[in-house]
């Protein structure tokens, strides 16, 4: 597609689609188990109740889970950018920069598909 266009075709648009729920279900599979090392899910001993007191283990269990939490969220966000992705494809507006409205490069697209900033407007943000 020509960088001079304000639209990419509605074959490209599905090419992209399919690039964007293939990341979302590989994001959510990980999220679901960045969840489940949280929240101790698939652990149903007695590791947490013993009375005997490990304070480092303890500390850095504590860290693990507070890194595993910043992750998940991060995890969160991205899939959340991937659906607004989604929703401007079937706007017919992805793809187009926020700041320039020029087509962003395939190339990007294909790489980060929920990027709504063009090489050239990410570097005047620099």
């Amino acid at each position: 597609m020509n960088e001079n266009t304000n639209k990419y075709s509605d074959k490209d648009l599905a090419e992209f689609k399919e690039i964007i729920l293939n990341k979302i279900a590989h994001a959510e599979e990980d999220l679901g188990l960045l969840k489940s090392s949280f929240k101790n899910d698939s652990n149903n001993g007695t590791d947490d109740t013993s009375p005997t007191f490990k304070a480092f283990e303890e500390g850095s269990e504590t860290m693990s889970k507070e890194a595993n939490v910043q992750l998940a969220i991060r995890q969160e966000k991205f899939i959340r950018d991937l659906k607004n992705a989604l929703i401007r494809i079937e706007n017919k507006t992805y793809g187009v920069c926020r700041v320039t409205g020029k087509l962003i490069r395939k190339e990007r697209l294909k790489l980060v598909p929920h990027a709504t900033l063009s090489i050239e407007a990410k570097n005047m943000q620099q």
